[in-house]
């Protein structure tokens, strides 16, 4: 029996064509990644996405596009948490699946508005559109439980000025538009020849947007300035690991006396014991401060004596003691400070270095008022430096400065530190606040009202205290006053896209009656002699 050569190619062929097209949408979607610290390279997130856009319109289906979707979110997610790895171990991988899954309708998207050859209207609404459905994905992947607002797109450009002025103008959601945008652009003017007048209008269009917002909206302006200290004590192991944290911080405060400091802030869990339950602890803090001349800010990670639990808690300490302001962290870590649905999930803890107890949550921001010149301080704990709503908040309760305090001694040597330490620009220029990143071990840095750095970041390997002239301005941004009003219009655009799809479905004439075939007689053949 002969078997067709054709049939057996095929069906060698077909499997690897699959797994070749799965590896590529893992490795196109992981592109973006390198846009973020470390490596920095801003200008690519505005091409990053074009290989993966140009993977999905050739899905031959809507499934295989949701496919590629998901296969190149898992490859984006893993590029830019893997410094999670050594905490996770393999469980990364699962979360990266599970949370790839909100971008399998972004792939659907995709191909619907670029598949073959979309007409000029087409490619017009694909600018929008595609932007748009982004970020949908991210707004829902902002939830805290699962895993908050780390690694938007439009975060990668926290060192970009103009991109930081946008960011006053609609937060860190406008500039994630304008980004996937240009990507859109690009990708319809490398496929579609006969798209290329429209995709270098678009480009020219979301350069122009930038420039206006450069030109028209100016940071508030600055009315003083503080000196405000950063005492990062670097890394410190082994046993008596948090007395000896704090006897740090001791050494490197006291070398502040004399330089004139309006505020001293500590790293997160600076302070590993309840300080009503450590009047000790509490006096040596007292010490500082009128040894500096300042109140000190500093974080407590420990049970507390009034309440049930464990809280991470920014405290102020004044030369009298504590003062009495106090902010309880309300949003915390995933895994890293409480497993989320334990009873089902809290095998977790045997596999990485998931939280043994969960931690406690507040219940409100505090605004604390600072020293006699009443300087008005909104803290905010680690995680919370990614959620544009909460430094947003604090503004409109009238914070002049924003302060968070972190610790990343765990992902001492990844991307980790920097990419914490990057976030605080985007949240100064969105809400015209300076901020200063306090860290236990690096990177702390400090960013001025317009997002822009003040003085010199300590990196990891620093053991120091350094003052910073920190300016402060008045006033509020767009983005305070008007809230999240592009993720409103983002809403809006995907709502107008499937009105105009029911609509035409609406409009479509219905099937008629179905047209029996025609009958068709053939003639009798005639045989010779009749």
């Amino acid at each position: 029996m002969r078997i067709p050569v054709g049939r057996r190619v095929t069906a060698r062929r077909l499997p690897a064509s699959r797994w070749g097209r799965g590896a590529a949408a893992v490795a196109a979607g992981a592109l973006p990644a390198l846009a973020f610290p470390a490596p920095s390279l801003w200008w690519l997130a505005y091409v990053a996405l074009v290989p993966w856009m140009l993977l999905i319109r050739t899905a031959g289906t809507a499934g295989r596009a949701a496919l590629d979707g998901w296969l190149g979110a898992i490859g984006f997610i893993l590029a830019l948490h893997h410094w999670l790895a050594p905490s996770l171990h393999v469980f990364i991988v699962a979360l990266a699946a599970l949370l790839g899954l909100l971008w399998a309708p972004w792939g659907v998207l995709v191909r619907w508005m670029l598949a073959r050859t979309p007409s000029r209207a087409r490619g017009v609404a694909a600018l929008a559109v595609v932007p748009s459905g982004w970020l949908m994905v991210e707004l829902v992947r902002s939830w805290e439980g699962l895993g908050g607002p780390w690694g938007l797109l439009g975060a990668s450009q926290w060192q970009v000025p103009p991109a930081l002025r946008v960011a006053s103008l609609g937060g860190v959601w406008l500039v994630t538009l304008l980004v996937v945008a240009v990507n859109t652009a690009v990708t319809l003017l490398v496929s579609l020849p006969t798209l290329r007048t429209t995709a270098i209008a678009g480009v020219t269009v979301c350069a122009l947007a930038m420039g206006s917002v450069w030109w028209w909206v100016q940071p508030p302006p600055p009315t003083g300035q503080v000196r405000v200290a950063v005492v990062q004590p670097g890394v410190i192991n082994g046993v008596g690991g948090a007395e000896r944290r704090f006897a740090r911080g001791e050494e490197l405060t006291r070398q502040l006396a004399g330089q004139d400091v309006d505020l001293v802030v500590w790293g997160e869990s600076s302070v590993g014991a309840d300080l009503t339950a450590r009047p000790d602890l509490a006096a040596r803090l007292a010490a500082l401060s009128r040894q500096v001349g300042a109140e000190l800010l500093v974080n407590v990670d420990a049970r507390r004596s009034d309440r049930p639990g464990i809280h991470k808690s920014s405290v102020l300490v004044g030369p009298e003691g504590t003062t009495g302001d106090r902010y309880d962290k309300m949003r915390l870590v995933p895994f890293g400070e409480y497993v989320p649905f334990r009873s089902v999930l809290g095998w977790a803890t045997s596999v990485g270095k998931a939280a043994d107890e969960d931690r406690r949550r507040g219940t409100r921001p505090v605004v604390m008022t600072v020293g006699d010149q009443g300087l008005r301080l909104g803290p905010l704990v680690c995680f919370e430096s990614a959620f544009p709503d909460m430094s947003r908040h604090l503004a409109r309760d009238g914070a002049q400065l924003l302060v968070a305090q972190s610790a990343t001694s765990t992902f001492q040597d990844s991307w980790a530190p920097g990419q914490h330490a990057s976030l605080a620009a985007l949240r100064a220029a969105e809400t015209g606040r300076p901020m200063v990143h306090a860290t236990l071990t690096g990177v702390s840095a400090v960013y001025g009202p317009d997002g822009g750095r003040v003085g010199s970041p300590l990196g990891t390997e620093r053991s120091a205290a350094v003052v910073y002239d920190v300016p402060v301005a008045a006033g509020t941004t767009p983005y305070v006053r008007f809230g999240d009003w592009p993720v409103y219009g983002a809403l809006a655009v995907l709502a107008a896209l499937g009105a105009a799809g029911a609509a035409r479905s609406f409009r479509r004439p219905a099937p008629g009656p179905p047209v029996p075939p025609a009958r068709t007689t053939r003639e009798s053949p005639v045989r010779p002699g009749r």
